[in-house]
C-alpha cells in the first residue's frame, strides 16, 4: 500500500459537533429559579435581609421622631392653658417694677414660646428615654452600663441647672440690676426682652452644669488624666469663670453664682474620675 497524504481541507471544512448547551451560554445563571430549602420554601437572600434590617430602623427612627414630636406637641397644649400662670411665676422677681408689652401680639407670643418651652421641659425625659431605646439595640453590654447612668445623670444636671437658675440666680440677678435705678431713671421692662433674658440665663446653667460630667466622661475613657487635672486646678478655675462670664449678664452676681456651683461639681467629678480610674488601673 502506498502511503498517499490525506487531504484534510475538506475535514477542516465539515462542521464539528458543537459539545456547548444552553446551559452553558452566557446568562445562564441569572436565569436559575430562587434556591429553595428542603420544606420548598425559597432561601431567603442575604442582600434582602439587610435591606430589611435597614428599613426597621429607618422606621424606628420614624416612630421615634414622630412620638417626641407628638408628646412635645401635646405637652405645649397643655401647657398652654396655665401659661397665664407660668407668665405671673416668671414675672415675680421685678413684680414691683412691673413688666409691659409694646406690640399687640408681644403678650400672645411670649405665652405661646413659654408654652413650648414648658412643654418641652416636661417631656424632655420622655424624648431622652425615646433616644435612648432607639440606640439601645446597636450598643454591647458594657456600653450599656455607661450610657445608662450618662442619661440619668444628664438629665438630672439639666434639670438640676435650670431649677438653680430660675430659683435662686434670677431673683438675685435682677434684684441687683435692678439697683442701678435713680429717683429720675425708672426700668420700663418689655415682657419680651425679659422673656429671652430668663429663658438665656437658665440655658445656660441647665448646659454649663454638664461640665463636670464631661470632665468625668473624658476622664473614664483616658482622654483626660485626673492628676493633670489636679495640677492644672488654677487653669480649670480661670476657664469656669471666663464660660461663666460668657454665658450670663455682665454682672459679678450671675457670673459668681453660676461659677461657685460648678467648681463644686468640678471638684467632684475629678475625685470621682480619679477613683474609677485608679480601680480600672488594678481591673487591668
Amino acid at each position: 500500500m502506498s502511503d498517499e497524504p490525506r487531504d484534510t481541507k475538506g475535514a477542516e471544512d465539515e462542521p464539528q459537533d458543537d459539545l456547548t448547551g444552553p446551559r452553558d451560554q452566557p446568562g445562564f445563571e441569572r436565569l436559575k429559579p430562587p434556591a429553595s430549602s428542603a420544606d420548598g420554601e425559597p432561601t431567603p437572600d442575604p442582600g434582602d435581609e439587610k435591606q430589611q434590617g435597614f428599613l426597621d430602623h429607618m422606621e424606628e427612627l420614624r416612630s421615634t421622631l414622630i412620638q417626641s414630636l407628638a408628646a412635645a406637641l401635646v405637652a405645649t397644649i397643655l401647657c398652654w392653658f396655665v401659661s397665664s400662670d407660668m407668665l405671673d411665676l416668671l414675672v415675680r422677681p421685678i413684680k414691683d417694677q412691673g413688666v409691659y408689652f409694646t406690640a399687640p401680639n408681644e403678650a400672645f407670643m411670649v405665652r405661646l414660646k413659654l408654652a413650648a418651652a414648658m412643654g418641652l421641659f416636661v417631656v424632655a425625659p420622655f424624648i431622652f428615654f425615646r433616644i435612648y431605646m432607639f440606640i439601645l439595640p446597636g450598643l454591647y453590654s458594657k456600653e450599656k452600663r455607661v450610657v445608662t447612668p450618662l442619661l440619668i445623670t444628664t438629665t438630672l444636671l439639666f434639670y438640676t441647672g435650670v431649677s438653680f437658675g430660675f430659683l435662686v440666680v434670677i431673683p438675685q440677678v435682677m434684684t441687683f440690676l435692678m439697683s442701678f435705678g435713680t429717683a429720675y431713671l425708672s426700668p420700663l421692662i418689655g415682657i419680651g426682652a425679659y422673656f429671652a433674658f430668663v429663658s438665656k440665663l437658665c440655658l445656660a446653667f441647665g448646659l454649663v452644669f454638664q461640665l463636670p460630667l464631661l470632665v468625668l466622661f473624658l476622664s473614664v475613657i483616658g482622654i483626660l488624666d485626673p492628676r493633670t487635672l489636679l495640677r492644672t486646678w488654677r487653669y480649670a478655675i480661670v476657664i469656669i469663670f471666663a464660660m461663666s462670664a460668657l454665658l450670663t449678664p455682665p454682672d459679678i452676681i450671675s457670673q459668681v453664682m453660676m461659677a461657685g456651683p460648678v467648681l463644686i461639681l468640678y471638684w467632684s467629678s475629678v475625685l470621682v474620675a480619679f477613683i474609677v480610674t485608679r480601680r480600672r488601673r488594678k481591673e487591668d
